[in-house]
């Protein structure tokens, strides 16, 4: 039996019917009415085979009106590197010291960010890491020299997309509570950075279906074939 938010959702939208961005948006910020402020997460089903590595998408792109949630970031680092993490907000600086706690698991984390000089003390915590997609990646940012601008990129807005097993694309795009057009903007962000990525062995359709939905609603198909 659903209970009465369900109902109430259902009963303002049609499940059947393709939106487009600002609409879905409108109704889903409608029927918001959850005690907490959710986030607005965005589903984009791609038509790749991801058991070709060249047809696997990944990377990393900035939201312009950032995402809405604190992002927690390890920074591996010393000397000038580790002042720089500091002065830009990283929530974990260190060396050693940082990777024993993150074998004990004494601490939460979103992001790990280092330089080329101490990769080789966060390879050996690649068996931890790895399996999260956290290991530090050129393609993903996360992997510089330029500490205390990709510091501060992550903590306003800056996410990391990947496929998933089945090609899909999940991604939070902002907070329910943003301005409609903020959330539009960051969407429309995110869409143009993938389809910046698609691979060249794809011809036709590339994205075959786009669902945003909030963290405990339904789920609302947006009309994909529109000039974003």
């Amino acid at each position: 039996m659903q209970n009465k938010r369900m109902y109430f959702i259902k009963k303002k939208i049609n499940l059947n019917k393709k939106y487009n961005i600002q609409d879905a948006i409108n109704i889903l910020k409608k029927t918001s009415i959850t005690k907490f402020i959710e986030s607005l997460d965005v589903s984009i089903n791609l038509n790749i085979n991801n058991k070709k590595k060249k047809q696997n998408i990944s990377g990393s792109v900035f939201l312009p009106y950032g995402k809405g949630n604190v992002t927690k970031i390890v920074v591996f680092a010393e000397g000038l590197q580790a002042k720089q993490a500091k002065k830009a907000k990283a929530d974990y600086i260190g060396m050693r010291d940082i990777a024993e706690k993150i074998i004990q698991k004494k601490i939460d984390f979103d992001i790990i960010i280092s330089s080329k000089e101490t990769l080789p003390l966060v390879n050996k915590l690649n068996k931890l890491i790895e399996p999260k997609g956290l290991m530090p990646n050129l393609k993903f940012g996360t992997l510089t020299n330029n500490i205390y601008n990709t510091v501060k990129n992550f903590k306003f807005g800056q996410i990391i997309y990947k496929n998933d097993k089945n090609g899909i694309i999940h991604s939070t795009i902002g907070k329910i509570n943003f301005n409609t057009f903020y959330l539009k903007e960051n969407l429309k962000t995110l869409l143009f950075k993938l389809k910046k990525d698609k691979p060249k062995e794809i011809k036709g359709i590339y994205i075959k279906k786009i669902t945003l939905s909030t963290t405990m609603g339904v789920g609302l198909i947006i009309k994909h074939n529109l000039n974003y």
